[in-house]
């Protein structure tokens, strides 16, 4: 059974993870790396704490307790506006403290947004499709599906 953590941006807190669950369940976006087979569990789900990311020093170790084997950093901080400029930071920071892997993403990017961001300057200046590109190759009426 893999076991796996989520954080998730802090200007969706009150997310109630229906996107990364219902991606979970149907192996899609950065889900879709576990075969449909493999039992799953999510063993934290939380956010990162506000800018700049307050929750990132101490939730993975929470999360590595529980048994995490691996932490997704949830696909709103890849499409929120801005993105979150520390996301590199944070995937480095949990690797190398907690040596456990870091995913970017967990449901695929609805494709409003992706159509939204890659018109942005910043978007390609950021490196966001090198960073979480699985998250935008999902077929197109699969990231609609997220709209």
């Amino acid at each position: 059974m893999k076991k796996i953590g989520i954080i998730i941006c802090g200007r969706y807190k009150t997310c109630g993870g229906g996107k990364c669950l219902r991606a979970l369940r149907e192996r899609v976006g950065a889900f879709a790396r576990y075969p449909q087979d493999e039992p799953v569990e999510i063993v934290g789900y939380s956010y990162c704490g506000d800018c700049p990311g307050g929750n990132v020093e101490y939730v993975p170790e929470e999360m590595k307790k529980n048994g995490a084997e691996v932490i997704h950093l949830a696909t709103g901080l890849v499409v929120g506006y801005p993105p979150c400029p520390f996301i590199r930071q944070f995937k480095e920071f949990i690797e190398t403290e907690y040596a456990i892997p870091v995913v970017i993403g967990t449901h695929p990017i609805p494709l409003k947004y992706h159509q939204a961001h890659e018109k942005l300057s910043f978007w390609n200046d950021m490196k966001m499709e090198e960073l979480a590109g699985e998250l935008m190759g999902e077929d197109r009426a699969v990231m609609e599906s997220y709209n």
